[in-house]
């Protein structure tokens, strides 16, 4: 084998590695806090009695659930400005990995809500609680419980796929990656370090998750 290996030439560019890292994992989270949120009103509004609201956001879970995280991408970046609604880089990937998430978390969710028994909610109602108390007291935590796994997993879907927004020059990891390997033409070093980076991470998020769901729902059942 005559290739040589230099992980060498990756030193002098490890600021933009690290500054990869770093807004990748600005993304994943301000994403998942927000598109969670999104997807905990989308499951509600699912569950709700309301059909008109109901298939409003039926049909954006199926429309971004079978069109490509790309597309969706593309069409935030290049299809928004012809409406006046300009975005930087950042602002766009954020958006579109809310939007994502969003979608796939309201179905994620909205299984957990359906996985509660009927007779939690009418206990609640023979107590006079209202739809809000019901969904806040009764509802969502027990969900959240039962579909946290699935959750996690695509939150670490969600930040593996930010690599994606490399293609309208995001600075995240795979972007840094990429012009790295322009510079110095070290692919194999320059993407064997960037995938053990986003290994590393997603091993790293998942530690993180598992973590906060015991702290959310074994401390508090406990209470």
């Amino acid at each position: 084998m005559a290739y040589e290996f230099d992980f060498g030439a990756i030193v002098p560019h490890w600021q933009l590695l690290l500054d990869g890292v770093v807004l990748t994992t600005e993304l994943t989270v301000i994403g998942a806090v927000v598109g969670v949120s999104l997807g905990t009103l989308g499951a509600w509004a699912r569950a709700s009695r309301a059909p008109v609201i109901s298939q409003i956001v039926g049909i954006y879970v199926e429309l971004i659930r079978n069109t490509p995280f790309l597309v969706q991408l593309f069409f935030i970046f290049f299809g928004l400005p012809a409406l006046g609604m300009k975005l930087s880089e950042f602002q766009a990937a954020l958006l579109a990995m809310i939007v994502n998430l969003g979608a796939y978390s309201t179905e994620i969710i909205r299984a957990g809500i359906l996985a509660i028994p009927k007779g939690q909610i009418e206990a609640a109602q023979s107590l006079a609680m209202n739809r809000v108390q019901i969904f806040r007291y009764v509802i969502i935590r027990p969900a959240l419980k039962k579909i946290w796994p699935a959750l996690s997993s695509q939150i670490v879907i969600v930040m593996l796929g930010s690599s994606v927004c490399s293609q309208i020059a995001a600075e995240e990891l795979t972007f840094a990656a990429n012009y790295i390997q322009a510079v110095n033409f070290r692919a194999f070093e320059v993407y064997f370090v960037a995938t053990a980076l986003y290994l590393v991470m997603s091993v790293l998020l998942r530690w993180i998750l598992k973590i906060f769901g015991n702290f959310l729902f074994e401390r508090r059942s406990h209470v």
